[in-house]
């Protein structure tokens, strides 16, 4: 049985930010679950573009093109029974996004400020009633930096790269070596790029989740929020 927010009833954002591999998305999704919060998974719309872009050819250095679509874009975030669904002009991407090709390219097209600035604003639309989780690399940065509730995700490359792997399967014929390997340089352009970088926020709890499970780790936000609202 879902909790519903707090005891006062009061809703707040909640930012969860943390490198690739974190587990983000999924633990926003149940935290969010938990508190009968809207879950907004932000990886996911730069996916979307990333996809669409790969799909229509349109390069990332080409700032000015890869903008113009993406402001055409009907970009849709809705909740499935297996997760959030996304939507582009009506077609749902879902398991088109999470591809070893968009793995490889999302960063890139990240870095166009342009896009980013478009992304956070519709970013920031969703988050203005308050009672939404939201999971990226920037949300207690950038996105939400006025968020009541920040957690910076990590854990070690290793375990990382194994949750990962787990989740794949052998869908894409990689090992867990070149999957720690891909996380480590996704690391390094996260944190290097000059527009938003991966950081973690002056304010947000540290969280490592190398030696917990999924259930310790919402509890433990859950919990965190709890405190937060009562007091």
């Amino acid at each position: 049985m879902s909790r519903q927010g707090t005891e006062n009833n009061l809703k707040i954002n909640i930012a969860i930010d943390g490198p690739a591999g974190a587990g983000k998305s999924t633990i926003a999704r149940l935290v969010a679950k938990e508190l009968s919060y809207i879950y907004v998974d932000t990886g996911s719309m730069y996916r979307a573009v990333t996809w669409y872009m790969l799909k229509y050819g349109i390069k990332p250095e080409s700032s000015d093109e890869v903008l113009r679509h993406a402001r055409n874009m009907v970009l849709e975030l809705m909740p499935g029974a297996d997760g959030q669904k996304v939507l582009v002009n009506g077609q749902d991407v879902s398991p088109l996004i999470r591809s070893r090709e968009v793995n490889g390219m999302v960063s890139q097209y990240a870095q166009n400020e342009g896009l980013r600035e478009h992304l956070v604003a519709l970013q920031r639309e969703m988050a203005a009633r308050k009672g939404v989780v939201m999971d990226g690399r920037d949300i207690g940065t950038t996105v939400l930096p006025d968020a009541e509730l920040k957690i910076f995700m990590t854990a070690t490359v290793k375990e990382r790269a194994l949750r990962r792997f787990k989740e794949m399967g052998d869908a894409q014929g990689l090992t867990l070596e070149q999957l720690e390997k891909d996380i480590s340089e996704r690391d390094r352009l996260d944190e290097g790029r000059e527009i938003s970088p991966l950081r973690c926020a002056e304010d947000a709890i540290v969280l490592d989740t190398t030696n917990m499970d999924i259930p310790q780790v919402v509890e433990t936000i859950v919990s965190f929020c709890r405190t937060h609202t009562n007091s």
